[in-house]
């Protein structure tokens, strides 16, 4: 090497990015292909030195191969809309269209041409810069597959087929390799991305060649690869030998994906876009564990401290709502990157092979894993709100659980409000593909729709009660006892093989035992609740017959027959007047005028005579009136 800089050159990843950025995810090859822009003229680039070389001048050469593909592609593309055209027409149009695909179809071979002279001298470039040690044994076994791949494909549109296979044969052979010997993840995505994109050229080659088990892509690549590899790529054998020695099975552990796994079966990740955002869904992860871990160190009582006498339990539950910030931000990233993946892959056409998971697939697992995160935070929101009302029961009952406590009226309503955000969760969760398609994972969310919507209407019931609005509170009530049976109806048969409480993390948990739980507690308000009711206005459904006072049934046709001691009723009521406290016996001189003054307007009373008062004169009325009268106080 002696004193001449190493050259890092990842030609697979530069095209990968350009791609992506420029169009070329939804086949917009013309928006790809790069131009010189407008006034300006072709330059053609300079003769290259080995002695000066960097790495921009390879990517000059790549460039220049990349736009002279695209533009072959956009053309071949056109040929055939128009010899499509040329079918459905007739007479001088259709001669037209013929020429004019004929015309296109020639471009695009003169620009495939072109491409590949570019790609053959990258890879001159690239191998003379190898034997001077300037480049890895990874960057050059990229470029050969590039080239590799632009060969194939130009040969399969000749309809060369046999030379066309072992190309992409080989090609597929060297991903193959870069994929085992991939320090990262992200590296193994990029060459298990590639070679995805050739698998179904080869997959016609070997069809259109009458090859048995044309649908066996690795079976193909297995028996043609190893037969024409040191024909078609300069010593194969010692660049793949040096590749293994590279890579030297260290791993960095930072840069490497978990496996994700689905139903006992891997999720395959073939995306190095996906990866980044996976990786970061991953460290998240590890904060959400360590954090849960934490709170059971926590919620241990420490030595001489009382369990549950702290706000310990409080802060810890507070600090695990935080760690589930980083983790579902994460989430939602991969989120958007899998669906713009899963409509490109449905825009461009292209199908998974038969019995792999395509990216609609992963899409799908990415959100189920969301709507998971989704549910955990809601209710480890929860349990923090009810653990603040069980400590409000503790401190007013001096210890016991008393459940006529006064707490923050905007406790009741936040964890209604947390449920319906739980609900609108597990529905989305269960319109998903991959739950639909398994019965008991269907049917552990649909059980867990039902449990989730009983806590709702319990709930949402002591929202109610210090209204006093009791009739509303126990039809609550009602509802709640019902979703509750429709979930056990749901859970006992299938209690041992619950996919969810099995399954890793169980992001929500249910038992028997909770069932059992919530119905006692259904139980007790619901009595307790109705005792409220019959003390607040007898248990009537109007709320203001608390404050009029309304006469009995029949009270009108009960006066008439009764006479009623009122002053007896007003003392048995309450309302009886105060007594007069006695005053001191007057003197004999001060009674003596009294009397006199008092005398004579008593005879006077006496002598007067009130007049009877006179009886109504009742006129004759049918038997039918005199009935009904008396029902309604008539004599």
């Amino acid at each position: 090497m002696s004193g001449k800089s190493q050259i890092h050159f990842q030609a697979l990843q530069i095209a990968n990015e350009q791609r992506n950025v420029y169009g070329l995810r939804y086949n917009d090859y013309e928006r790809y292909r790069m131009t010189y822009g407008r006034g300006r003229e072709f330059k053609k680039l300079p003769p290259i030195n080995l002695d000066n070389i960097k790495d921009g001048h390879l990517q000059l050469l790549l460039f220049e191969a990349e736009r002279a593909w695209a533009h072959s592609q956009e053309m071949y593309q056109e040929s055939l809309k128009l010899a499509n055209a040329a079918k459905a027409a007739k007479g001088a149009a259709a001669e037209d269209a013929q020429k004019k695909s004929s015309s296109n179809r020639k471009h695009a071979t003169r620009r495939m041409r072109r491409a590949i002279h570019w790609a053959t001298q990258l890879l001159s470039h690239c191998q003379a810069l190898y034997a001077q040690g300037r480049l890895s044994a990874e960057d050059l076994a990229q470029v050969t597959a590039y080239t590799l791949i632009l060969n194939g494909r130009f040969l399969r549109q000749r309809f060369d087929f046999e030379d066309a296979l072992v190309q992409l044969c080989v090609a597929r052979n060297l991903l193959d390799s870069l994929a085992a010997a991939a320090s990262t993840s992200r590296e193994q995505a990029l060459a298990v991305a590639f070679a995805d994109e050739i698998g179904p050229e080869i997959r016609h080659c070997a069809h259109e060649l009458r090859r048995d088990k044309a649908y066996d892509i690795d079976a193909l690549v297995s028996e043609v690869a190893p037969r024409h590899r040191n024909a078609l790529v300069q010593d194969c054998d010692a660049l793949l030998a040096q590749l293994g020695k590279e890579s030297g099975g260290v791993a960095e552990e930072r840069g490497k994906l978990k496996p994700m796994l689905w139903e006992g079966e891997p999720v395959p990740i073939r995306s190095p876009e996906l990866v980044d955002v996976l990786l970061k869904v991953q460290e998240a992860e590890k904060l959400v564990q360590g954090r849960k871990s934490e709170d059971k160190t926590t919620d241990a009582p420490a030595a001489g401290e009382k369990k549950g006498r702290g706000p310990r339990g409080a802060r810890s539950k507070r600090g695990g709502v935080a760690s589930y910030d980083a983790i579902l931000l994460a989430l939602s990233e991969a989120e958007d990157v899998s669906r713009k993946l899963a409509e490109a892959q449905k825009l461009s056409g292209t199908t998974a092979a038969a019995g792999t998971r395509d990216m609609q697939f992963v899409h799908a697992y990415i959100v189920y894993q969301l709507l998971s995160m989704r549910v955990q935070r809601d209710l480890l929101l929860m349990s923090t709100l009810l653990h603040q009302l069980h400590v409000a029961q503790k401190s007013q009952s001096g210890g016991g659980k008393s459940r006529r406590v006064q707490v923050d009226a905007r406790l009741y309503p936040a964890i209604v409000k947390l449920l319906d955000s739980v609900l609108q969760s597990l529905e989305q969760m269960r319109t998903l593909t991959i739950v639909d398609e398994s019965p008991d994972l269907a049917s552990a969310v649909e059980a867990r729709l039902a449990f989730t919507k009983a806590r709702r209407c319990y709930h949402l019931a002591w929202c109610y009660a210090p209204l006093k609005k009791y009739a509303e509170t126990l039809t609550l009530i009602q509802h709640a006892s019902l979703h509750l049976r429709e979930c056990r109806s749901m859970l006992e048969g299938m209690i041992e093989t619950d996919p969810i409480n099995k399954g890793e993390p169980a992001f929500y948990p249910l038992t028997i035992e909770d069932l059992d739980k919530l119905e006692e507690e259904l139980a007790l308000d619901s009595a307790a609740f109705k005792n409220d009711w019959f003390a607040f206005n007898g248990g009537s459904l109007d709320a203001e017959s608390s404050k009029t006072h309304k006469k009995p049934l029949f009270f009108d046709i009960a006066v008439n027959y009764i006479s009623l001691d009122m002053d007896r009723l007003q003392e048995r009521a309450g309302k009886a007047p105060a007594k007069v406290e006695a005053t001191p016996a007057p003197s004999a001189a001060s009674q003596q005028a009294p009397e006199k003054k008092t005398t004579a307007p008593k005879a006077k009373l006496e002598e007067v005579e009130r007049a009877a008062t006179p009886e109504p004169s009742s006129q004759p009325r049918s038997g039918l009136g005199s009935l009904l009268g008396g029902w309604w106080g008539r004599k």
